[in-house]
């Protein structure tokens, strides 16, 4: 009999926990450039939304923290890429959103690269 071995075979969804999902939605849509992919409401009065790239199949999750668990201030290991990421640094930066000063460029194989911080404080980083 032989061993059959199943396997990952993609990222589906990483989740950001946040305490106001509409101001979360403005911010990665209106803000990001991510579309809404996903609101619907299950459990309690939750809400499940999922936010992405158009044409990501990863999506981001904008979710209520487990009852208990704080929200905010998280590293949350996500990195978006770019392929203009001095225009995209620029746009947030006129936007208003929470961005480093400057694109670091550290040389290879570190890509350029900067970090952005949501209203919540959750740090994503972003790589050209």
């Amino acid at each position: 009999m032989s061993s059959t071995k199943t396997r990952v075979n993609k990222i589906n969804t990483v989740v950001i926990p946040v305490s106001d999902q509409d101001s979360a939605i403005k911010f990665y849509v209106e803000k990001l450039g991510l579309e809404k992919r996903t609101d619907i409401p299950f459990g309690n009065g939750y809400r499940w939304v999922e936010v992405a790239p158009d044409d990501a199949e990863t999506t981001i999750a904008l979710a209520p923290p487990p009852e208990g668990k704080p929200t905010g201030n998280h590293e949350t290991g996500i990195g978006l890429h770019v392929d203009d990421i001095d225009a995209y640094h620029a746009q947030l930066k006129a936007a208003g959103v929470d961005v480093d000063a400057e694109v670091s460029r550290m040389g290879g194989p570190v890509p350029p690269l900067f970090w952005l911080r949501d209203p919540e404080g959750n740090s994503l980083m972003v790589v050209g």
